[in-house]
């Protein structure tokens, strides 16, 4: 946790020293890019603000905004094959709401290995499991970690490859919209910091 707000700390100090970014299509349909930096002098007393214009020809534009176009496709491709596999996986029995699904915070697989050196491996004698992690306070008022089972499979003995694979791809792809959803959010907060 720690870790994540000393990285959204320094996001916020580099922030701070570009000010404001905006763009701008001209009539020639070139894109310009107008910025106003804060330049810091050597002692990094003093603060001077310096505009700047970069010009960016239609060709690169273009590319720009097909950048945007092409990941808002994969987006839409990911969360619909979410669904389709919260369907077949029927998710929907544990929580009836498909938005609900991405309310939790985190979401991992029990009996199965999603790191780098043991990505795909079931663990004999585990039971397969897709669980749902958020945090709620307890008595004294601390959040603390709460584990939700989203799906029971069985044990991990008994369990088929087609299934097996939908249940990692299911876990994969719920993450990746979560990484969507995030970046989404970062997105709004830079839009403040600039305003």
């Amino acid at each position: 946790m720690s870790n994540s707000l000393d990285r959204l700390k320094a996001l916020s100090s580099r922030l701070e020293k570009k000010l404001e970014k905006k763009i701008v299509v001209s009539d020639n349909s070139n894109l310009v890019i107008k910025e106003k930096i804060i330049i810091e002098d050597d002692k990094m007393t003093n603060l001077k603000e310096k505009d700047t214009n970069i010009i960016i020809d239609p060709i690169v534009s273009n590319k720009i905004q097909n950048v945007d176009i092409e990941s808002n496709n994969i987006r839409n491709h990911n969360i619909m094959r979410v669904k389709e596999l919260y369907e077949s996986l029927q998710i929907f029995e544990k929580s009836p709401n498909f938005n609900d699904v991405f309310m939790y915070k985190a979401m991992n697989l029990s009996g199965i290995g999603l790191k780098e050196d043991d990505f795909g491996e079931v663990r004999e004698g585990k039971y397969i499991q897709i669980i749902a992690i958020t945090y709620e306070p307890d008595k004294n008022g601390k959040k603390k970690a709460k584990n939700i089972s989203l799906g029971y499979f069985g044990k991990a003995e008994t369990l088929e490859l087609s299934l097996k694979n939908e249940i990692i791809e299911f876990v994969l792809r719920w993450r990746y919209e979560k990484a969507f959803q995030n970046l989404e959010h970062y997105k709004e907060l830079i839009e403040k910091v600039k305003s």
